[in-house]
């Protein structure tokens, strides 16, 4: 089988494409940006959350002390109430 060269033989188009797809990724560099509300930092700040922390300290030192046991029967109700909704 023959071919034939029709493009001259210095051009070579997909290398043509790359360096084009490479200018744009250069300029058009875009950064993500994030910005909290101050309702949502006023959120991370709640006494909610101080209450939290205080629970899971306490569950942490009943884990530690061996002391901490869990009801099951609170376990298998609280599943019913998340899968029946």
């Amino acid at each position: 089988m023959k071919i034939n060269n029709f493009n001259s033989v210095g051009m070579n188009p997909y290398k043509k494409n790359l360096e084009k797809s490479a200018e744009l990724s250069k300029t058009t560099a875009k950064q993500d940006k994030v910005e909290i509300s101050s309702a949502a930092k006023d959120l991370q700040t709640n006494e909610v959350s101080k209450a939290r922390q205080e629970k899971i300290n306490e569950i942490k030192s009943q884990i530690e002390n061996g002391t901490y046991t869990v009801d099951p029967k609170a376990v298998a109700k609280g599943l019913l109430n998340f899968y029946q909704k």
